[in-house]
């Protein structure tokens, strides 16, 4: 067996053999939507909005992928954390901090300009979902993607059954918001149709894919799978990431829909 090489993919740390790629859809959808992108701006770079990118996840990353990264967080520490990674990682040209909020985004970028618009981690924590997924559209350009992770309801209740904490699997199942209760620090976790019926709700985005994220790559041990020409983890969590109720089971879903052009 290969020695084990800790891999960071688009922010997603993954310890696997050293020959083997690292797993995530969610990088892999991103990048064939930034390609058709480039394609479409005949060769330009990218135009990637990253709305409460915080310290750089997924903004330092794609900068060095040669996108033009914005990044709108509220938190000016997280912005200082960003540049510094950006400094280190030879990008600091590519990434523009700003801080601001999703509820005044306009008042922060120029509407209707991003090839891709991210919003990965946020609804759980907005006052207006719903306002939410109307200013991430705006900002989307014509024919433009607006990528979405929110927690899911279900993957909530099945890890507190597996703790023993009945009552609280209970609430996250029957509550409209998905939360646990009042010291819960997420405001809400949804399902598959919850999200849909969200970002369709305004007319502004089309839902093209709705898929888990790491459903089952968190799962497999460390070292037991041996390397190979081919992938089949990457290849299972492909095909489990579309696949209800495996799918549908997943800590976070990922949602990506795209404005009219």
């Amino acid at each position: 067996m290969a020695p084990s090489t800790r891999h960071t993919f688009y922010g997603v740390a993954v310890t696997r053999a050293a020959s083997f790629a690292p797993v995530d859809v969610v990088a892999r959808t991103l990048r064939v939507e930034l390609t058709a992108a480039r394609s479409r701006r005949d060769g330009a770079a990218p135009r990637v909005l990253d709305v409460g990118g915080g310290s750089g996840t997924w903004a330092v990353p794609l900068a060095a992928d040669g996108c033009e990264v914005t990044v709108v967080d509220s938190s000016a520490n997280a912005l200082a954390v960003l540049q510094s990674r950006a400094r280190e990682s030879g990008v600091a040209s590519g990434v523009r901090a700003i801080q601001g909020d999703v509820d005044a985004l306009a008042e922060s970028v120029g509407e209707g300009e991003a090839d891709l618009v991210l919003g990965h981690g946020l609804l759980e924590y907005v006052d207006d979902p719903a306002e939410a997924c109307r200013a991430l559209a705006g900002a989307a350009a014509p024919g433009g993607a607006v990528s979405l992770l929110v927690a899911g309801r279900f993957a909530a209740v099945l890890s507190r059954v597996v703790a023993g904490r009945l009552v609280e699997a209970r609430q996250v199942l029957v509550d409209p918001t998905g939360r646990w209760g009042p010291g819960d620090p997420l405001r809400r976790r949804m399902d598959v149709e919850e999200i849909r019926t969200l970002v369709e709700a305004g007319g502004q985005l089309a839902v093209e894919r709705v898929q888990g994220h790491r459903v089952l790559a968190d799962l497999v041990p460390d070292g037991v799978l041996e390397s190979g020409p081919s992938d089949p983890l990457a290849e299972l969590e492909d095909i489990a990431a579309g696949t209800p109720p495996l799918r549908d089971m997943a800590a976070r879903l990922h949602v990506l829909a795209r404005r009219p052009g």
